[in-house]
Formats: structure tokens, C-alpha cells, sequence
């Protein structure tokens, strides 16, 4: 932890007096981190567009390599990536790989789930610094949730996966666990989702206002222990944070989630992330043919650690 007493003349963008203080830093990283609870002006979590003053003291938890900006940088960032990426399936078009909790998809950073992808398809001799495409996300999920993330290998493919999605064609199961069990045990949630980008954070409305989207989520609880319960979640609609964002607004927030949750039972389970994964993964049925063996294809993640121990009621 590298602890800051601001000194400056006038006050100043937090995020701007980071970045002069570590020139390695950059908005990539700085979003990053405060996502992840890494930075505290004066003890509290602060929107980057926060003003500091002189005598504010800064708490940075982030590592010493990553505020290091002497460091070698030569080469594509994916030879640097930590480890391969965990593979679900890899076909001719489509790589479906497994994100851990706490890996950001992509980003500034060399270590990440792209970085890994590509990590390994260099392996399998399918991806050189010399290919013409680079293999592209077709969608993502947040640092703090794991499960399944389609990768496309081929622009054709990244165009009909892309559209497929955006459609609403692919259908996206989770399972995750709720701090509260929710009344009834099963049903639909509707309503409004409205961004606040300067916090970084969704809120969920009963009526519609200006800049806010539809949403609705579908869920069935699985099993119950003590205070959680396990649930299987469907997007009808794939928002920001909406699975969240929607548990927590029926007072039923996702175990480990810092920003929506219930940060005292966070700590007494010694939580990091939110126990929430991408499991499933349906493909709709294609008609291009590049596509036609991935028709209804299922990709199931390994159910994650949290599933066995609701189970056995050894998380409760």
C-alpha cells in the first residue's frame, strides 16, 4: 500500500494528481483500480473527478510493478499475460473460454482474458504477432464475476455472434448466491436501469425516466443455507451490473459484492468477489454455414466453489 499526502497549489483532479505522481498510471488503470476498491482519498471511496487538496491523503492499494513505468514494454502484451486461458471449447470459428473472478476481460493491463486467449492460441500455433485478425471479445463480464466469454476467431464470425447477441438470440444462465432469500423463491424482475457513470454504479427504477433502459431478469432459487440462497439467474435483457443491480433491489444483494452488497457480511465470509458466475451459454440456430456445427451448441463453465458449499451448508 503506497499511502499519499497531496501537495498542490490548487486543488486538482484525483485522477489527474495520480497520474503526475505515477506516470505509469493511466485512465485504464485508474478506472480499474477504483473499481476494485484499490484507491481511498481521506478513507473513503471517491469518484475519480474528485478535487484534492493539499494535506488529503491518498491510500493507493495497487502493486509496485503497476506504478513502475520503467518497465520493459517491448513485445504484444499477450506474451506477457500470467498463464493461458482456461478453454471451454475451441472450434474453427469460436473459442469459449472460462474468466476467473478478479481478471479483467481486457484492458490496459498485459494480464488479461484476452491477453490470455490469445496466449494460447499462440500455443496451439493458430494466433502470431504475423496474423491478419486478432481474435475479439464478443461480449464481457466484470473483473469481479467468472464464467463463459465467447471469442470470436474470424471477423465473420465476430459479425453473426455479435448480431446474434445484440438480438438477445444467445441465451446467458448465472448462478450466484444472494445474501437474503428472495420472496417468492422464483420469478420475473422488471423495471428501469439508469447509469451513473460518474459513480460507476446502476440504479434500478419502478418507472421510466430519461436515459433509462428496460431490464428484466428471470430467476429460480436452487437451494437455501442459513442466510443465502443459491440461485440460477437468466438475462431476458444483458445491462450493466443488472443482475446486481436487480437482486439487490429486492433486498437480496450478491454475496461479495462490494458496490451493491452488504459489505459487514462481505467481510465475515471473507469474500473478495461477488459469488456470482456466468454458467451457461445457449447459441441460437444459424443460417450461415460457417457457423452451422455451433447451431444450439450448450457450454456449461464448472459450477463455481460456492455451489457445493450452499449445497452442504458449509457457506451460510
Amino acid at each position: 500500500m503506497k499511502i499519499l499526502k497531496v501537495k498542490c497549489l490548487a486543488p486538482t483532479r484525483l485522477d489527474h494528481y495520480l497520474m503526475q505522481q505515477y506516470p505509469a498510471l493511466n485512465p485504464g488503470r485508474l478506472n480499474k483500480a477504483l473499481r476494485e476498491n484499490k484507491i481511498k482519498l481521506n478513507g473513503k471511496k471517491q469518484p475519480l473527478s474528485t478535487r484534492v487538496m493539499a494535506g488529503d491523503e491518498i491510500k493507493l492499494f495497487i502493486l509496485d510493478d503497476q506504478l513502475d513505468d520503467s518497465r520493459d514494454t517491448a513485445g504484444p502484451a499477450w506474451k506477457k499475460a500470467r498463464c493461458p486461458a482456461e478453454v471451454v471449447y475451441n472450434g474453427p470459428q469460436l473459442l469459449v473460454v472460462n474468466k476467473p473472478a478478479g481478471l479483467a476481460v481486457d484492458g490496459p493491463e498485459n494480464d488479461t482474458l484476452l491477453n490470455r486467449a490469445l496466449l494460447y492460441l499462440n500455443s496451439q500455433n493458430e494466433y502470431s504477432e504475423e496474423s491478419l485478425y486478432q481474435p475479439s471479445l464478443c461480449h464481457r463480464l466484470d473483473t469481479g464475476t467468472s464464467g463463459l466469454v465467447l471469442i470470436a476467431k474470424t471477423p465473420e464470425a465476430e459479425q453473426i455472434l455479435l448480431e446474434a447477441i445484440r438480438e438477445r438470440k444467445v441465451q446467458k444462465t448465472y448462478l450466484c448466491v444472494t445474501f437474503g432469500r428472495p420472496i417468492p423463491p422464483e420469478g420475473m424482475l422488471g423495471g428501469w436501469l439508469l447509469k451513473d457513470a460518474d459513480m460507476g454504479k446502476v440504479q434500478i427504477l419502478s418507472e421510466k425516466r430519461p436515459g433509462a433502459k428496460e431490464v428484466c431478469t428471470e430467476y429460480e432459487t436452487v437451494a437455501v443455507s442459513g442466510r443465502l440462497a443459491l440461485l440460477k439467474v437468466r438475462l431476458i435483457t444483458g445491462r450493466t451490473h443488472q443482475i446486481r443491480a436487480h437482486m439487490a433491489s429486492i433486498g437480496c444483494p450478491i454475496l461479495g459484492d462490494s458496490k451493491y452488497g452488504n459489505n459487514a457480511a462481505n467481510r465475515e465470509l471473507r469474500l473478495k468477489y461477488q459469488a456470482l458466475c456466468a454458467w451457461e451459454l445457449v447459441l441460437p440456430s444459424f443460417t450461415q454455414p460457417i457457423l452451422a456445427d455451433l447451431s444450439g451448441k450448450v457450454f456449461h463453465a464448472p459450477r463455481p466453489w460456492y455451489y457445493g458449499q450452499i449445497l452442504d451448508g458449509t457457506l451460510k
